[in-house]
């Protein structure tokens, strides 16, 4: 989602940008085979996922381990890489999730081929982030995929503003940002809307959502959709291979729709708080971004938290997984501290 009259996703940054060594060398890699950055970055995600998902369905073949390893790699090199784009926007949640990315990756790849036998969490680990990778980045680079989801949670916040009584609202043409700084409608875009083959803004595609003056208010991109919320729930719960489909079925009815209304309860904040507080304030940061960056993502966090608790009771092999992946967190703690955590 962009604010009023700018992408908030293109805040400048005063000062001599510093090459980040891991980029520098992806870029300097496609440019050899002649492949853009972002389409080179898509490949890492998803050459990434496939390893990932050939250890979780050849878990008992002895390479399971190597393919594993070297996923939580490319996954952990794809997701750091993201790390650069969040502080050019000032986004602190999202700078510490990517920038541990790569750390956090290599730490799983040396647990897989130190691990002799590889423990329940840890398999069903790598099948939760073959099931969140692969149909996301599918949803990426499939254009037409994109922009209807863009285009239903445009829709779905301009009927929930209105039913709400907050205002007349209305969205604009699909735009396209393209790489050389242009935005031109996609109807006048002739790349190809089946796989996306070309580099894109980072923007990518978007519509305005403007109020009953014709101002633009925001605009919405794919990341405003809680895709990503929702597909960490799919991907979690799609993993549980020992629980029957039906129970696996009920979580995703449980999670799905819940992430998508209080999706729509999100943006539609965001916009009449945007509208109605222009000038608003603190710190220096105006009400969108604030709202967006720091207020937003904190309710967002707290609410999948308090969904995987609910969860918890239907599927609770979800939560005996998720406690023993955090169990070497904890007894790094616990050394840290110069305690003995019990067994």
């Amino acid at each position: 989602m962009y604010g009023r009259g700018h992408p908030i996703y293109e805040l400048s940054v005063v000062g001599v940008p510093m090459e980040e060594p891991i980029g520098l060398i992806v870029s300097n890699i496609g440019d050899a085979i002649g492949v853009n950055k972002m389409a080179l970055e898509l490949a890492i995600i998803m050459i990434g996922g496939l390893f990932l998902g050939l250890s979780f369905y050849l878990s008992k073949n002895k390479i399971s381990t190597y393919y594993a390893a070297i996923g939580w790699v490319l996954v952990g090199i794809y997701f750091y890489l993201q790390s650069d784009h969040y502080v050019e926007i000032s986004d602190p949640v999202l700078i510490l999730m990517t920038a541990s990315a790569l750390p956090g990756g290599i730490a799983l790849a040396v647990w897989e081929i130190k691990t002799k036998e590889t423990p329940d969490a840890l398999q069903w680990l790598r099948g939760c982030f073959t099931w969140a990778i692969i149909p996301y980045f599918v949803i990426f680079s499939v254009p037409y995929l994109n922009m209807a989801l863009i285009q239903f949670t445009a829709e779905s916040t301009e009927i929930m503003l209105e039913f709400a009584g907050l205002g007349n609202y209305h969205i604009g043409e699909m735009m396209v940002a393209l790489d050389d700084g242009r935005d031109i409608p996609v109807s006048e875009w002739d790349g190809n809307k089946w796989v996306l083959t070309e580099s894109l803004a980072e923007e990518g595609f978007y519509v305005q959502f403007f109020n009953a003056d014709g101002i633009v208010i925001v605009q919405f991109i794919m990341a405003c959709s809680g895709l990503q919320s929702m597909i960490i729930f799919v991907g979690a719960i799609g993993a549980l291979s020992s629980v029957s489909l039906k129970r696996r079925a009920r979580g995703l009815l449980i999670a799905l729709p819940t992430i998508h209304v209080l999706n729509m309860f999100r943006n539609a904040g965001i916009v009449w708080l945007t509208e109605t507080y222009p000038e608003w304030s603190l710190m220096g940061i105006g009400m969108f971004d604030f709202t967006h960056s720091y207020a937003a993502k904190a309710i967002s966090l707290f609410a999948m938290f308090l969904m995987a608790i609910a969860l918890f009771d239907l599927l609770p092999e979800l939560h005996k997984h998720i406690m023993k992946i955090l169990d070497p967190i904890f007894d790094a703690v616990d050394k840290i501290r110069g305690t003995t955590k019990s067994s």
